[in-house]
């Protein structure tokens, strides 16, 4: 039997997360395991259906065209079309990403589809063990201590030349002018990491590299020209994000073409 369709908060029973930040995690698993099956295009329509889905984590009612025409926007009139959003949520049906159901006007008429976001079904929360710790013989000596923390703030006090071999040469060069220590500079490619691996592009090496440079030369701008940034980590993702997502629009437009 069809469900009735009305304002989102009518189905907020079908979500089957308690918060936002869950469905997010739910979802990255999801993409972990599986963005790979979807082209380029179907992880436009997948990431635009999951932003109409925050009010009520993981549930959408919105029509088609609305979707389609906010990805028209996004992407500054270079979207996907309907077909291709079809052929996603065909997809995502079939690997259990996502539940669609029909839904009907009050005089039987059929309306926009509810997409319920499932829960990824490998996920369980980690189970706390009870480790059997051994005994201690004696009682650990204040100077002992002193000396663990002396190595370990040794540890977190190197500098770039102690930077881990996945950093590339070229980005260490760069960041080791501004920020000195080894701590500092790993942290900012991790960043890089996580949002080209979020935009599908981990695997494009040397378009990452070239991101991620342009993109901490554009926050050294914004430092020597504003104190108006909190959390230079955070800024710097920003920027990552918003050039990976210019770059995706790039391959779309190559792609039409």
């Amino acid at each position: 039997m069809n469900l009735k369709s009305g304002e989102i908060e009518r189905f907020e029973e079908f979500s089957q997360f308690a918060s936002l930040n869950e469905f997010n995690h739910h979802l990255e698993m999801w993409l972990s395991a599986y963005k790979h099956d979807l082209s380029k295009s179907e992880l436009v329509g997948l990431k635009r259906l999951v932003r109409f889905s925050a009010k009520i984590p993981g549930v959408c009612n919105a029509k088609i065209g609305t979707v389609l025409k906010a990805i028209h926007e996004d992407y500054n009139d270079h979207g996907i079309s309907r077909s291709t959003f079809k052929r996603m949520v065909q997809k995502a049906i079939t690997l259990g990403i996502i539940t669609v159901h029909e839904t009907e006007r009050k005089n039987g008429s059929q309306s926009s589809n509810l997409y319920v976001f499932n829960r990824f079904s490998n996920y369980e929360p980690p189970k706390q063990e009870k480790l059997n710790h051994p005994k201690e013989t004696s009682i650990p000596s204040k100077t002992k201590d002193q000396k663990i923390n002396k190595r370990t703030e040794e540890s977190s006090n190197l500098d770039f030349n102690f930077v881990s071999d996945r950093v590339p040469q070229p980005f260490v060069q760069l960041v080791k002018v501004f920020f000195s220590e080894a701590k500092t500079i790993e942290e900012y490619w991790r960043m890089t990491q996580i949002a080209a691996y979020r935009n599908n592009f981990e695997k494009e090496t040397e378009k990452v590299l070239v991101i991620a440079m342009a993109a901490f030369r554009q926050l050294i701008r914004k430092l020597k020209t504003t104190q108006v940034v909190r959390n230079q980590i955070a800024y710097f993702y920003g920027i990552l994000d918003q050039k990976f997502e210019e770059l995706f629009v790039k391959d779309l437009v190559e792609m039409e073409e």
